[in-house]
């Protein structure tokens, strides 16, 4: 995986934009992922692990109604979540990750696997949803690798 990091790291750096993470079932996954590249403080402002409902409010100033209504796991929250740190961080560019990575904690709604992703790119808000199979490291690990090419995917062409 750390080619995709390296991708995701040339194409910042050909921007000369900084990005942030905000990750909640990935518990730093995908910040570890970035900082293991030798020279990530030039493009890799900062991770955010918002593991639990209070620090995705205190943190990222996700709305608790936002998350009473519609689920830590949720679109909305996702979206939230990716706006939150970039508008908290010196970033143009952030992913997000909410989801349920297992054994336990899923419903007929919501299954084991379930993973919301925001993406923030200069303002603009892209989520998507997928479900991953496997077991908890396997869904952690399929989500982070989700998140890098999703981002490396909605940056921008470099002029």
């Amino acid at each position: 995986m750390s080619d995709i990091a390296q991708d995701l790291a040339d194409k910042l750096t050909d921007l000369g934009w900084m990005m942030a993470t905000a990750e909640s079932c990935t518990g730093g996954l995908i910040s570890a992922e970035c900082t293991d590249l030798p020279g990530s403080s030039r493009w890799f402002d900062r991770g955010l692990v918002t593991y639990s409902n209070a620090a995705k409010s205190e943190l990222l100033g996700v709305d608790g109604p936002l998350i009473e209504t519609h689920g830590a796991v949720s679109e909305a929250v996702a979206r939230a979540m990716a706006l939150g740190a970039v508008y908290r961080t010196r970033a143009r560019a952030s992913v997000s990750v909410t989801g349920i990575a297992g054994p336990d904690g899923g419903s007929h709604s919501k299954p084991v696997g379930t993973v919301w992703f925001g993406w923030c790119i200069d303002g603009l808000v892209f989520s998507e949803c997928q479900l991953f199979t496997g077991d908890r490291q396997q869904v952690r690990q399929a989500s982070c690798n989700h998140a890098l090419l999703g981002l490396i995917k909605r940056l921008p062409e470099v002029p």
